[in-house]
């Protein structure tokens, strides 16, 4: 099935619109160090995400964003319509990993693809939808995996 783009016109999917297989692609988000460091400074205040010379001395070799602050920018990436979900995206469970660190200067983008679907057996008007979705940066790096159980609403 064609890939979903951001922009394309599509209007927003019920469980019934949707199919194993099928794939969108978010539009983009450039961080940049103020980004990551304000993001740090209110969330996840810690050094390699705050101050660039100590983050030389860390695992990282630099200054890197949250893992968090990676979550948000692809939350945001998938509500502006790399996800169009009818309802909006309504997570029930979610597993995420972080492959490689997200620096200044990556740009992101979100490429999802439907796995499973599955009617709620407790309510008519909804079912669960597996997503996993790869965030990569402007060279193609995943730099988060994010498998999870969505509640999609049926068209009624």
């Amino acid at each position: 099935m064609a890939n979903q783009k951001l922009g394309g016109g599509t209007a927003p999917l019920y469980l019934e619109d949707l199919r194993v297989g099928q794939r969108f692609v978010s539009g983009t988000h450039r961080l940049d160090e103020e980004q990551i460091r304000a993001f740090a400074e209110q969330f996840d205040p810690q050094p390699f995400h705050l101050d660039a010379e100590a983050a030389k001395g860390t695992l990282f070799q630099g200054l890197v964003a949250s893992g968090w602050h990676t979550a948000a920018v692809t939350m945001r990436l998938l509500v502006e319509g790399g996800l169009p979900i009818a309802g909006g995206v309504i997570g029930a469970e979610a597993e995420i990993i972080w492959p490689k660190p997200t620096r200044p200067g990556d740009t992101l983008h979100v490429e999802s693809e439907i796995v499973e679907l599955r009617p709620s057996r407790s309510n008519p008007g909804r079912g669960v939808v597996t997503v996993r979705g790869e965030t990569r940066n402007h060279l193609g790096d995943f730099v988060q995996v994010l498998v999870a159980k969505l509640v999609v609403p049926r068209r009624t």
